[in-house]
């Protein structure tokens, strides 16, 4: 382009040489190249202005970009920060593009929920191959452990316990250690005769002992089936008040939290502890690893299903796009408004950091070849225009 607007600038002079002893019409065609000529030397010179003193020269008010680097990058910074890490233009983008939609239509394309996972599957079962048994021992014995160790537990435990009682999370589990219990006695009721009669006497006849190991698991069967049926029992209610009153005093009295602190302390500093966690890590990765690598595993297959379904809502679920979007805005919102400007600062410092004559060349490359065009454009410009000055001179 620089070649193209140079050659344009030669033709003119030539052209305005091979006129310049010619009268009549060549006039007109002299005039047209002699405007054109300082069109396009005017316009380069602006050009050039803007990335390098034009010949070298120092002239004042050149090598603009250069010389206010700085500025430039601090004012796109500005610009950056304010018109597009914008709180309004985030919320507004993200509602007019439509993410959750988009995302529900990709994923419950076809084939897409299994790439997912099939990916998802390889970088976790890599990362957690990754994790060696020794890291873990480390982690539980120089980090965990002395934590919790220096971290009273029976508060926060107590204010736990407050909760799941007021939220009667607890009635499942006292739910199904009764049907648990209740299914051992129906299943192990010769169980249950032969530790009767294993603690009974020596001299008690046999059938005395039969009858009162019948009557135990019967009595025991009857108290454990009333227990599970009625809500409101009054071993239910006891259970209820005793928890209650730990929670209470786990996180009021002194001397229940200097118990359950012992109690903690005696535990954590067992050497079995860091051995325990250890192994259930070993056994959870393992699992974890043969199942995320196992194509036709019902865990991958699981996930698939799930994806899917997920994916087919946000396609069709206007209240779930809504909600989604909602959120994606929302935090986008929020590191706008909070750490925009130290976002947009990635601009101002890497510009920062180029060299004024890199900086300028930079900005050229990108967009000489428009520059280039105000050069050429310059020079039809000068050219019509003198064509339109000498005529009108001739007219007047």
């Amino acid at each position: 382009m620089r070649a193209f607007a140079l050659s344009l600038l030669l033709i003119a002079a030539a052209v305005y040489v091979a006129t310049s002893s010619h009268e009549g019409g060549w006039e007109y065609l002299n005039a047209a190249a002699e405007a054109a000529m300082v069109g396009a030397i005017a316009d380069w010179f602006a050009v050039t202005a803007l990335f390098r003193h034009p010949l070298g020269l120092p002239i004042p008010h050149t090598a603009i970009i250069p010389r206010r680097k700085q500025a430039l990058g601090e004012s796109l910074q500005e610009f950056v920060a304010e018109n597009f890490l914008n709180e309004d233009v985030i919320r507004e983008r993200v509602g007019s593009a439509e993410v959750s939609r988009r995302v529900g239509e990709w994923v419950a394309s076809p084939g897409q929920a299994e790439r997912i996972v099939s990916i998802g599957s390889r970088v976790v079962a890599d990362a957690l191959s990754y994790v060696r048994s020794d890291d873990v021992a480390a982690i539980v014995h120089h980090a965990i452990v002395p934590r919790l160790q220096e971290e009273p537990l029976a508060p926060a435990a107590g204010q736990l316990l407050t909760e799941v009682l007021r939220d009667g999370s607890h009635v499942g589990l006292v739910d199904l250690a009764l049907d648990e219990l209740h299914r051992w006695l129906v299943d192990n009721e010769g169980e249950i005769a032969s530790l009767v009669e294993d603690r009974a006497p020596w001299w008690t006849p046999h059938w005395v002992d039969s009858r009162v190991a019948g009557r135990l698991q019967r009595e025991a069967l009857a108290w454990i089936q009333d227990i599970r049926d009625v809500p409101d029992h009054r071993a239910r209610r006891a259970l209820d008040a005793w928890l209650t009153q730990l929670a209470y005093d786990l996180q009021h009295d002194a001397a229940t939290q200097a118990r359950a602190e012992a109690l903690k302390s005696r535990v954590l500093s067992q050497p079995r502890v860091v051995d325990t966690a250890v192994a259930l890590w070993d056994g959870l990765r393992r699992a974890l690893v043969g199942a995320l690598q196992d194509e036709d595993g019902l865990l991958r297959a699981r996930v698939v299903g799930e994806l899917r379904d997920v994916g087919e809502r946000l396609r069709t679920d206007e209240s779930w796009q809504i909600r989604l979007d909602t959120m994606i805005a929302d935090a986008g919102a929020y590191v706008a408004s909070n750490y925009g400007h130290e976002i947009a600062t990635v601009i101002s410092a890497t510009v920062d950091r180029w060299d004024g004559k890199e900086t300028a060349e930079r900005i050229e490359l990108h967009v000489g070849r428009d520059l280039q065009f105000i050069r050429i454009n310059g020079t039809v410009v000068g050219a019509l225009a003198g064509l339109t000055i000498h005529a009108l001179s001739t007219f007047l």
